[in-house]
């Protein structure tokens, strides 16, 4: 029976501990009273002239200068110049609070300072849940330090991680950005801003939006989702997600990105895209394209590679492999493309070709290589392209080819037929959306089918050489030919010219190539979405940690 003994008193004596470790214990007071009529249950303690009231409750200490303590309930109110400091990281401040040692629910209220080393919390209800080791306030609430001061209606902070998790008019001032969100969550440590709501971060010379984001609010950089945007100097950038980094005065963005130069009014879209602020320059690359406003219409420019660079008056954008125009009644294909949006010039070039290329490949080897441009029902290419554009009025201006300039219009009335001329170079004017006149000068040559007027019968093919020529348009055909400098030409009737005669050499009818509509720039490219990671490896709490 002894055993059973000692085991029973051990028992006892550990559920006495147990309720011990429980109750508020009184570590100081100056005077001690009692007032049934008024305080009933209370044991009414009041500070020495030297020392406040100290009570202690499992780890947590609390000084004030006097303290209503109701043994009974396990709970005490706590009046005047009240500290709570709990281990080594926690101290909160307050006029008055409240503490029920059952729930370990304290309600500090009026100049609560929440201090955690790091930041401090100003509020005027703050509640301190030390079960949950939270503590929350739910009517507004300002965390600061030195530098960065984020205002709330409501907001927790968690020991544990020592994260503020704020909620409804969140505003972050700093003298380097302002923040305004709907609900964030931000660790006081790290200094980490993660956003979850309409968000907009004003810095001195950035706007950013999104829906959802992290922002390292010390280094300045950060990553957005949900409706992302930044306004960056004279460009604004959107797209799926964004990383951002002012520091480094750059950005980029992936998936459906659209960079807008608000100055020229044009556009970069694609699914990959990078600014550079210090350079002044912007990169898109897979499905890329520019879009430029002409003739009341859109200029579409599609590249691999589209590279935007320079000041807004003498910005040039640059586009690197398989380029691709259209625009209403005009479109084009080159290897590159250099657009100087300050003159108004877009250069069509070609891969560059090997010396041992020019010498091996034959004209129309060459020809098949050559930029392209289909204005209308006219085909044209050459060595390199040059279309120019009124700015200020935002028209087609003129056209210049130089080198194996070659034009091909199909004949309207045997499609079998093409009507060619060739030269050294070519010159054309607009008017309005299509050419009006186009000069080939120097080593011309033609092939040109006449038909009857009435009968509409094929009555000859003339085939003439001369040192230029030039050709007059109606209704986007060629009208009329004019020759200059003693031509020298045949009009062959239609049985007396073979079939092997009637094209020039270097002739390339590219008509497979042709694009009609926008949808023909990425005609055989790869439309799959890309996954690209555009950001250094980002904090350990994820985004998806709350919905």
């Amino acid at each position: 029976m002894k055993p059973v003994f000692y085991s029973y008193l051990l028992l006892l004596l550990s559920f006495g501990l147990s309720a011990q470790e429980q109750e508020i214990e009184i570590r100081k007071a100056g005077s001690f009273q009692l007032d049934q009529e008024n305080f009933p249950g209370a044991n009414i303690l009041t500070r020495s002239e030297t020392q406040q009231v100290h009570l202690v409750h499992q780890g947590m200490d609390v000084w004030s200068d006097k303290v209503f303590f109701y043994k009974t309930e396990n709970r005490f109110n706590a009046i005047g110049n009240v500290r709570i400091q709990q281990g080594d990281s926690l101290l909160l401040t307050s006029k008055l609070v409240n503490y029920d040692g059952i729930r370990k629910l304290a309600v500090a209220k009026e100049n609560v300072v929440l201090d955690n080393k790091e930041m401090l919390l100003k509020t005027d209800t703050l509640y301190f849940d030390r079960i949950a080791d939270k503590a929350y306030y739910t009517s507004n609430g300002t965390v600061y330090d030195s530098l960065t001061t984020i205002k709330s209606k409501q907001g927790t902070y968690i020991s544990e991680s020592k994260k503020y998790q704020f909620e409804k008019q969140v505003v972050i001032t700093n003298p380097d950005f302002k923040v305004t969100s709907a609900r964030m969550d931000f660790y006081t440590e790290t200094k980490y801003a993660f956003f979850y709501g309409k968000t907009t971060i004003i810095g001195q010379d950035y706007l950013v939006r999104c829906k959802k984001g992290f922002y390292d609010t010390q280094r300045k950089l950060g990553y957005f989702k949900k409706n992302a945007s930044v306004d960056y100097d004279n460009r604004n950038i959107v797209g799926d997600s964004i990383y951002f980094d002012d520091a480094k005065q750059y950005a980029a963005a992936t998936q459906n990105i659209r960079i807008t130069d608000t100055i020229n009014n044009t556009f970069l879209t694609g699914n990959y895209g990078q600014v550079f602020k210090a350079q002044d320059s912007a990169m898109v690359t897979h499905r890329a394209v520019a879009i430029n406003l002409v003739e009341q219409d859109s200029l579409f420019i599609h590249a691999d590679t589209l590279i935007a660079t320079g000041p807004p008056v003498e910005r040039v954008l640059r586009g690197f492999h398989d380029v691709r125009i259209f625009k209403e009644d005009l479109s084009g294909k080159a290897d590159s493309i250099h657009f100087n949006q300050k003159n108004g010039r877009a250069r069509l070039i070609r891969r560059p070709m090997s010396d041992k290329e020019l010498q091996f490949l034959t004209p129309q080897e060459i020809a098949d290589r050559n930029p392209i441009l289909w204005s209308d029902k006219s085909q044209m290419t050459g060595d390199e392209i040059h279309l120019t554009i009124d700015m200020e009025k935002e028209v087609l201006d003129s056209l210049l080819i130089y080198n194996n300039a070659f034009v091909i219009e199909q004949d309207t009335l045997d499609v079998a037929n093409f009507n060619q001329i060739k030269g050294l170079q070519l010159k054309g004017k607009f008017n309005g959306r299509s050419l009006e006149i186009v000069d080939i000068i120097q080593n011309t040559e033609m092939v040109y089918y006449l038909y009857d007027d009435e009968t509409l019968d094929l009555v000859g093919i003339d085939k003439a050489i001369c040192s230029a020529l030039r050709l007059t348009f109606e209704e986007s055909a060629i009208d009329n030919v004019t020759f200059f400098t003693n031509p020298d030409g045949i009009v062959y009737p239609p049985d007396e010219l073979p079939a092997n005669a009637r094209q020039l050499l270097g002739f390339s009818w590219r008509e497979d190539e042709h694009i009609y509509t926008k949808e023909d720039l990425f005609h055989g490219v790869d439309l799959e979405q890309i996954t690209i990671q555009v950001i250094p490896k980002l904090p350990k709490t994820p985004l998806k940690q709350k919905q």
